[in-house]
């Protein structure tokens, strides 16, 4: 067989265009590609994909495979499963770049099931060996509190997630030429096993918080649902998005879908604002790569404040009201 060779990365499209996690993909399997000196090739599945297809090349594609989603009005993880299986087979790639996206955690490990191979998920920086030339994949372990490097000596292709805002995007080369292929598979039914059966969509009001620079999230100590119109406030004020942690899921006092840890969201906004929250192992593992986290508390002892940068010890009422002050007389 073919000797394997370049990366891979599974775009995701949105509005016509390439998604910011896919630009981040891009721009780290740009560099991948040069530190092995192969090329690096992106298969897109959705609708009118041609702009987008320009818009990959320009952050860095070599070549573009695209799909056109005829046969699913969304997204089908059998079926992409099946295609990025048959690209695989065409590309025979080195590695291949998920995001740590609803897609990627649910294909990613259905491909390496599929084609026998390991998958290392939510990696935070990927690099090369200079002597092995393997993919050396770090990624936080023991809920965030220590950072490991994985490699895979004896398989490929390596199959790796990468969590959104750990990478930076380059900026796009619109002189930059690729290859666009349309790539059609023949859908058998013994290939789809699962029925989609209803969507429903929630509204998202605000911004969405892997895409917030700035979110202020609230934990147990808030106390109710009524606490919260006081971050709410704050998070208005500072252009960002409301984040909370298990407890007030469990609660009921906010909705399941702002939850940030190890069963919610990854977030690694520039600021991290958290209001009575513990700091426990699993809500941290969705937060630690912030790049500034402000911890507010009553209890001295909180864990949160061995983990942020900033803490202020005290009831967030007293806390939050000057702070908020402060910020509308800096913003008039």
């Amino acid at each position: 067989m073919e000797s394997n060779r370049g990366t891979l990365v599974c775009g995701e499209v949105a509005d016509g265009g390439i998604t910011t996690t896919t630009r981040e993909l891009l721009s780290l399997g740009r560099k991948l590609s040069h530190g092995l000196h192969q090329p690096l090739t992106v298969l897109m599945i959705g609708k009118n994909l041609r702009e987008a297809a320009k818009e990959a090349i320009f952050f860095g594609a070599d070549k573009v495979y695209s799909v056109d989603n005829t046969s699913f009005s969304s997204f089908h993880p059998d079926y992409y499963t099946a295609i990025m299986a048959e690209v695989y087979q065409q590309t025979l790639p080195v590695i291949i770049l998920f995001g740590q996206t609803d897609i990627g955690r649910d294909v990613a490990p259905r491909l390496g099931a599929k084609l026998g191979i390991s998958v290392t998920l939510d990696c935070t920086n990927l690099s090369i060996d200079p002597e092995t030339k393997h993919i050396l994949q770090t990624k936080p372990v023991f809920g965030g509190n220590a950072i490991a490097t994985w490699t895979t000596e004896s398989s490929q292709p390596q199959i790796v997630t990468m969590r959104p805002k750990a990478v930076m995007v380059d900026e796009p080369d619109p002189s930059r030429k690729g290859e666009m292929i349309a790539f059609t598979l023949p859908i058998d039914d013994s290939m789809i096993k699962i029925r989609h059966l209803e969507t429903v969509k929630e509204e998202v009001k605000g911004i969405g918080l892997e895409e917030a620079k700035v979110i202020v999230a609230g934990g147990g100590g808030i106390g109710g649902r009524d606490g919260f119109k006081l971050l709410e406030e704050l998070a208005k004020i500072l252009g960002g998005a409301i984040g909370v942690s298990r407890v007030p899921c469990d609660e009921g006092w906010m909705s399941v879908k702002l939850e940030i840890g190890q069963t919610g969201h990854i977030v690694s906004p520039d600021l991290y604002i958290a209001v009575g929250i513990s700091g426990a192992l699993q809500h941290m593992a969705g937060c630690a790569g912030s790049k500034l986290i402000v911890a507010i508390n009553k209890d001295p002892e909180a864990h949160i404040f061995k983990e942020a940068d900033l803490g202020v010890i005290g009831d967030y009422r007293d806390v939050l009201q000057p702070f908020i002050e402060e910020c509308k007389a800096l913003t008039k």
